[in-house]
C-alpha cells in the first residue's frame, strides 16, 4: 500500500456535522452530497468529487469558482491537498475583492500577497492537506486568527456532486489519491513590475481598510460577512458580490442563521474563544445593491490560467517533496558529467584516439545487448585489445557488457558479466564516414612481452574476469549502500517513535496525580449535579402546588372548571397550561368589565372625568352607597320637576300644597292614577325625545 493511501480511513461524519450542513443549506439540493458507507479509501461515484466538511463550511460549494479552479491548475495540486485554513484564505480573498475593493478576484494581486508551502512535520509528509497557502512575510495583510490546528478534519470526507458551470464540463479534476505533491516554480511566483503597477491602487486600498481609525476591517469581519449573507464565495456565481441584493439574492443558499449558530460557526473556524466578541457587522459598508460601486469605478479582471488555455510555464516541477533524502545524481555518476563534457569538446575536433591503460572484461560468448539505457553508461573509456590493435569504446553502454538478466537486490554475490569480443566496436560519438586511425601500442607489456597480448592468453582472460567481477561488485555495493541508507532512515524513524513513546509514557506516569485529581473533581461534580437535580425536583413540586392552588381559587371565583384538550403528561406544563387558560378568562372578563363601566360612567358621574386606568374606573363603582338608587332618585327628581314645569306651562290652577301631600295615598290609588296618565305621558315623553319603556311604573317612587 502506498504511503499516501495510509492517510485515508473510513469517514467519521457525526450527526452534528450533518445538522450543521443542513442549517447552512449545503444539502438543500437532493443528491448534492453523498456520504461514504464503509469504504476506507475514496471511491466517488460518477459526477462526484471528494471534499471535506471543513471545506464546505468555509465557503466551498460546487460548481467551484473559476479563480479557485485556476489556482489548483497553476499550483498543480488537487482540492483534497489544501488545508481548511487555505480554503478560508481563498474565500476571504474573493470576498475582499468583490465586496470591499469592487473588483473580481485578481490574480496579480494574489501573487503579491500569497505563496504556497509544503505542509508536513519533521518526520512525515502529508498528502491530504499537504500544501498550505501562506501570506508573504513582507506583506501587510488582515489578521484572520486561524486556529493552530483543525482537529480531525481529514476524517470527515464526503462526496459532492460536480455541476457544470460556464460551459466547463468538470470544474474539479477527477480524484487521484496516488498523485504526489510536486513543488513547482508557480508556488513562489511573484507579480511582475507591470502587475505591481496595475494593482498598486488595490494594495493602497487594503492598507487603508486595515489602518483607518474607527473603520478598521479585520479578517474575522470579512469571514462573518460572507457567512451572514449566506453566499459561498468559492462557488461559481452568476453575479459578483458587489450586486448582492439582500434576502432575495439569487446566490443565497439558505436563510439567515440565528445569532447563536453564526457565533458558534465563526468560533469553530477561527481561534476566537468564548470571551472574544463576534462582530455583528463590518465597520466598512461592503458594496451591494444598497451601496453600489462609484461611477467610473475601474474593474480589473485578472484570473489565473485555466486548463483549457494550455500548459503554463509555472507548472514546471522544481523538486519532489514527497521523496525522502537520497543520494544526489551527481554523487552516483559524478564522472559522467566530465566525460560527457570532454566528449562534446572532442566532437568539434578531428577524432583522435590515444592509448590508455586497458580495462579487461571476461567473456563467455554472451551476445551484446542493444539499445542501452542512458543510466547504465560506464563512467570511463573502455579499451579492448584484439589482434594487436587498440579499439576505443567511449562511454560504452553497460547493458552491452552485462547479461540480459540483472541480479536482484537480495543476491549476496555480484554477477559475472561476459561478452563476446568478435570485432572492434566503434565509439558512439565517433564520426562514421571517416574511420579514425588507430596507432598500435608500442609500450612494453607488464607481462614482459613487447607485443600486445592476445585475448586468448590465459592472463588476459583472468584480467578480463577480474575487471568484470569488479564492475559487478561496484554495482552491487551501490545497491547495498542505497538499501543501507534506507534501513538507517527507517531505524532512525523507529528510534524517534520509540523516544516519543517513552516520553509519552513518562508524561503519563507524571500525570497520574493529575488524573486522580480529575477523578476526584469528576466525583464532586457528579455529587453536585445530583444535589442540583434533587433541588430542581423539589422546586418543580413547589411550583406545581402553587399553580394548582391558583387554579382552584380561580374556579371558586368563576364557578367554571376547565379541562385540557391535549395534555402534555407533565404535571408542571399541564398546571401552567390551566393557569394560562384561567388568565385568558380573567383578561377577557376585565376587558368586558372595562367596556361596560366605561359606558355607564357618564350616567353615574356626569360631572367627573373618566379615569384612564381600569383600577381607578372600577374603584369609582366600588363604593358603599347604592349608585343605582342615586341614579333613580336623580331621574325621579328630574321627572317631578319636569311634570311641574308642564303643568305650569298649561296655565292650570293647581293647589300644589295638596299635590305635595302624598303621605296618605295608597298604592292602588297611585297605580290607577299612573295608568290614567299613561296616554298623556307618552305624548310628553315623545315630545322630549325619550322612548317610553314597555313596563309601566306601577310601584311607588323611592324616597330616600
Amino acid at each position: 500500500m502506498a504511503a499516501e493511501d495510509l492517510e485515508w480511513e473510513r469517514s467519521k461524519i457525526s450527526n452534528q456535522d450533518i445538522n450543521l450542513m443542513k442549517r447552512l443549506g449545503l444539502m438543500k439540493k437532493e443528491g448534492a452530497i453523498r456520504f461514504p458507507s464503509e469504504e476506507s479509501y475514496p471511491s466517488p461515484p460518477i459526477e462526484y468529487r471528494v471534499s471535506f466538511v471543513d471545506h464546505l463550511i468555509r465557503g466551498l460549494s460546487t460548481p467551484i469558482h473559476d479563480f479557485l479552479r485556476g489556482l489548483l491548475f497553476v499550483y498543480g495540486v488537487q482540492l483534497h491537498q489544501l488545508t481548511p485554513n487555505s480554503i478560508l484564505h481563498v474565500a476571504i480573498f474573493i470576498t475582499l475583492c468583490e465586496c470591499f475593493l469592487g473588483v473580481p478576484p485578481n490574480w496579480a494581486l494574489w501573487k503579491r500577497i500569497f505563496c504556497l508551502r509544503r505542509n508536513g512535520s519533521h518526520n512525515a509528509a502529508y498528502n491530504i492537506g499537504g500544501v498550505v497557502i501562506c501570506v508573504r512575510s513582507d506583506v501587510e495583510y488582515f489578521d484572520v486568527k486561524f486556529p493552530d490546528s483543525v482537529q480531525g478534519w481529514r476524517k470527515r470526507w464526503l462526496y459532492v456532486h460536480e455541476e457544470s458551470a460556464n460551459s466547463v464540463e468538470h470544474n474539479i479534476a477527477p480524484f487521484d489519491g496516488s498523485a504526489k505533491i510536486l513543488r513547482r516554480r508557480s508556488w513562489d511566483v511573484e507579480a511582475t513590475e507591470e502587475e505591481k503597477t496595475a494593482t498598486e491602487a488595490l494594495m493602497s486600498r487594503i492598507h487603508e481598510l486595515q489602518n483607518t481609525r474607527g473603520k478598521e476591517l479585520s479578517g474575522i469581519q470579512i469571514t462573518a460577512y460572507f457567512l451572514r449573507i449566506r453566499v459561498q464565495p468559492l462557488q461559481a456565481r452568476k453575479n459578483p458580490l458587489w450586486t448582492y441584493a439582500g434576502a432575495k439574492d439569487a446566490n443565497r443558499i439558505s436563510k439567515d442563521l440565528s445569532v447563536k449558530d453564526l457565533e458558534k460557526l465563526i468560533r469553530r473556524i477561527s481561534s476566537l474563544s468564548k470571551k472574544d466578541p463576534i462582530p455583528s457587522s463590518c465597520r466598512v459598508e461592503p458594496y451591494s445593491v444598497s451601496n453600489p460601486l462609484p461611477k467610473n469605478h475601474p474593474v480589473l479582471a485578472s484570473l489565473p490560467p485555466l486548463p483549457e488555455d494550455g500548459e503554463v510555464e509555472e507548472q514546471a516541477v522544481v523538486t519532489d517533496d514527497n521523496q525522502g533524502t537520497s543520494r544526489p545524481e551527481s554523487e552516483i555518476a559524478g564522472s559522467q558529467k566530465s566525460a560527457a563534457s570532454s566528449e562534446r569538446e572532442d566532437s568539434r575536433l578531428p577524432h583522435r584516439h590515444t592509448p590508455s591503460p586497458p580495462l579487461f572484461l571476461q567473456g563467455t560468448r554472451e551476445r551484446i545487448l542493444a539499445p542501452p539505457r542512458p543510466a547504465q553508461l560506464l563512467p570511463k573509456k573502455l579499451f579492448l585489445l584484439k589482434k594487436g590493435q587498440l579499439s576505443t569504446l567511449t562511454r560504452m553502454p553497460l547493458s552491452a557488457l552485462v547479461a540480459e538478466t540483472q541480479p536482484d537486490e537480495e543476491e549476496t554475490s555480484p554477477p559475472q558479466q561476459d561478452v563476446e569480443l568478435t570485432a572492434p566496436i566503434e565509439s558512439p560519438r565517433a564520426s562514421t564516414p571517416k574511420r579514425a586511425r588507430v596507432e598500435p601500442a608500442k609500450e612494453t607489456s607488464q607481462f614482459g612481452s613487447s607485443t600486445t597480448p592476445s585475448l586468448d592468453d590465459p592472463l588476459m582472460k583472468e584480467f578480463i574476469r577480474l575487471g568484470t567481477q569488479f564492475v559487478g561488485y561496484r554495482d552491487h555495493a551501490n545497491r547495498l549502500e542505497a538499501n543501507l541508507a534506507e534501513a538507517n532512515k527507517r531505524a532512525n524513524a523507529l528510534a524517534l517513535k520509540l523516544e516519543q513513546s517513552e516520553k509519552a509514557r513518562k508524561k503519563a506516569e507524571s500525570n497520574a496525580a493529575v488524573v486522580e485529581d480529575l477523578r476526584k473533581r469528576l466525583h464532586d461534580a457528579e455529587t453536585s449535579l445530583s444535589d442540583n437535580i434533587a433541588q430542581q425536583t423539589a422546586r418543580e413540586k413547589t411550583i406545581i402546588s402553587r399553580l394548582e392552588a391558583q387554579s382552584r381559587r380561580f374556579v371558586r371565583r368563576t364557578r367554571q372548571e376547565y379541562e385540557l384538550e391535549l395534555p402534555e403528561g407533565d404535571h408542571l406544563f399541564d398546571a401552567l397550561s390551566l393557569l394560562e387558560i384561567h388568565g385568558d378568562e380573567a383578561r377577557q372578563g376585565i376587558d368586558d368589565a372595562d367596556s361596560g363601566l366605561t359606558k355607564l360612567f357618564p350616567y353615574f358621574f356626569s360631572k367627573k372625568e373618566e379615569p384612564k386606568t381600569f383600577a381607578e374606573l372600577a374603584k369609582c363603582f366600588n363604593v358603599e352607597e347604592d349608585l343605582g338608587h342615586n341614579l333613580r332618585q336623580e331621574g325621579l327628581k328630574i321627572g317631578v320637576e319636569g311634570t311641574i314645569a308642564l303643568v305650569a306651562d298649561s296655565q292650570q290652577n293647581v293647589d300644589w300644597s295638596k299635590v305635595g301631600n302624598v303621605q296618605k295615598m295608597e298604592t292602588k290609588r297611585w297605580q290607577s292614577l299612573i295608568k290614567a296618565s299613561k296616554p298623556n305621558s307618552k305624548k310628553i315623553l315623545s315630545f322630549l325625545g325619550f322612548k317610553p319603556t314597555p313596563a309601566p311604573s306601577s310601584s311607588k317612587p323611592e324616597v330616600k
